[in-house]
Parts: structure tokens; sequence; C-alpha cells
């Protein structure tokens, strides 16, 4: 499933453009996009021929949430990431059917399934490239599905930056975790086999009889050596409450926890619409590149669309 994935993004990379893309703030955007353009990539986004510059050397992978996609969950960081002169790539990884409309709704397939995927993408990414590190922009369920990738599949050394929108550190597992656990389970009483998986000398067993949360999350999903920055809302509605998502590290590791109502309270941002304001965006720039953050806006954003 995972090379299927990656070759049908390969086949059709968006062309890259000299000129700036537009920018649209709106998270329903991005279904707008997969309607118009059935299964295919953002513009500025999975052009396997860009090469990093030296002022921004690492490819950025953008990893959606749950029922997400390359196109639906990225309208607006995805031309703000190609602006600001990133190669950015995006998945969709989860998917329950290869066939469109289905193949557009990601993050419902087993967890783990999803970390070999963003894996494999990301293993790509990283030879079509020559780079070798990511950074990571993640939004909910896409900010722990790379973290099993890390810990336990061998990206450990591979992500310099991690940015986190909406994540969920402290929450408890949740309907994800059960219908992926489902999923498995149907596949197996049919028959079934889990997807082929490559060697992976570099893999390491996750601790036995834990789930995928606790694997992730236990005793920490943060690693020494990456920069990470956590960006959540006071409004979110899927992550209640909005402070599981804050989550400071242990010794050794560099976490930032940011509020976007921290300076800016007309900003309601809610679970959907982080991803697509100008402060978030502002906020995921500055976490990329600390050395030239842009200033960081304040204006009124509603929830769910985004301003």
């Amino acid at each position: 499933m995972a090379a299927a994935g990656i070759a049908a993004v390969s086949h059709a990379p968006a062309a890259a453009t000299p000129r700036p893309l537009p920018v649209v703030y709106d998270f329903t955007a991005g279904i707008g996009a997969e309607l118009s353009h059935p299964g295919a990539s953002l513009p500025g986004t999975n052009d396997f021929g860009c090469r990093p510059s030296r002022s921004h050397p690492r490819p950025v992978i953008l990893v959606h949430g749950t029922g997400g996609g390359r196109q639906t969950n990225w309208a607006t960081l995805a031309p703000v990431l190609h602006n600001a002169g990133y190669c950015v790539f995006a998945l969709t990884y989860g998917s329950l059917s290869t066939v469109w409309p289905a193949s557009a709704l990601g993050g419902l397939g087993p967890k783990v399934d999803s970390a070999w995927q963003v894996k494999a993408f990301a293993d790509h990414v990283m030879a079509a490239t020559d780079a070798r590190q990511v950074d990571i922009v993640g939004h909910s369920q896409g900010t722990e599905i790379p973290t099993y990738w890390m810990k336990y599949l061998g990206g450990r050394d591979k992500v310099a930056h991690y940015v986190s929108l909406a994540p969920y550190w402290r929450q408890d597992p949740d309907s994800d975790d059960s219908r992926g656990d489902a999923i498995d389970t149907f596949r197996r009483a049919l028959g079934i086999g889990r997807p082929s998986r490559p060697a992976c000398p570099e893999c390491v067993a996750p601790p036995a009889d834990t789930s995928f949360n606790q694997a992730v999350r236990q005793p920490t999903p943060y690693l020494p050596g990456v920069t990470y920055t956590n960006i959540v809302t006071r409004d979110d509605e899927i992550v209640t409450p909005y402070s599981n998502g804050i989550l400071d590290g242990p010794p050794g590791t560099d976490v930032r926890n940011v509020v976007v109502q921290d300076g800016c309270p007309i900003d309601r941002s809610d679970h959907a619409s982080i991803t697509s304001n100008r402060r978030s965006a502002a906020l995921v720039l500055g976490a990329l590149d600390p050395t030239h953050a842009p200033p960081v806006p304040c204006v009124a954003v509603p929830p769910f669309t985004g301003a």
C-alpha cells in the first residue's frame, strides 16, 4: 500500500513555478482542490525534482490528520512553505481504498501501517532530494504517526524540526486507535495478511504489550536532537481539553509549546482552521527557521475556515 501511494504521487508531481503561488487562508480550499483535481497534488508540492537550497536544506513533509489527505489538509500551508523557498511534500496515508474518492480520505487505517507508509514516503523524499534529514509538519493524528516512525522504524536521526498542529500527547486512546484495531482484526478474520513490509535492519520493536498510543507516548514522544514545536488552540473541539497537546520534554530535549490565543484572543482557530490561518502559518515558518522567523500577525479567525 505504501509503495502504491508513492507511485501515485511520483508519477504526477506538481510542477514547480518560479512565481509565488496564491495563498488562500481557508481550510475548505483543500476540499475544493481535491474535488477539482481528484487524486492530484497541490501546486508547489511533490516535485521530486526539487533540490533544497542552502537557506532551507531540508524538505518539509506535511502529514495530515484523520480523514484528511495531501490536498484537503494543506491548501494554506503548502503554498506558504513553497513561497518561502522550501521543497514541500505531502502524502495521503491510511486510506482504505486506492479508488477515488475513498483514496482521498486518509488516516483511517491501522496506525502501524500508516507509520510504515510515512517511513516509505520519507525515505523516498530523502533519496530523491539528496537530503539526509527532513522537517515534519503534522496535524492531529499526523503528529503521532511520524513519531512512531522515528522511534521504531528507523527515523530517529532523519528529522530536524517537528512541528505539531493540534497534537494530543496527553489524551487517552481515541476512536482512531479502536477503528484501526477493528480493521486489523477484520483483515485477519478474512485471512488477509498485513501489507508487506521491506526488510528494516534499523527498526526496533516497541515495548511488549503496548498499544500504538502507548508506544508513541511512553516514556516520551520526544527524541534528543530534534527541535519540537507544539501549536495548540483553546478553541479546539476535538482535542479536549486543548492542554492535552501541551507537553514539556524531559532533560535533553528541545520542546516549545505555543497557544495561538496567547497575545491574540480574537484568533478563534479550531481543530481544522489551525492549519489555515495567517498566525499559524507564521508560527510554522518561525518553528522551521527560528533565525528568520517572520512577524506573527494577530487577525480575527473564525472557527473551521480560517483567515
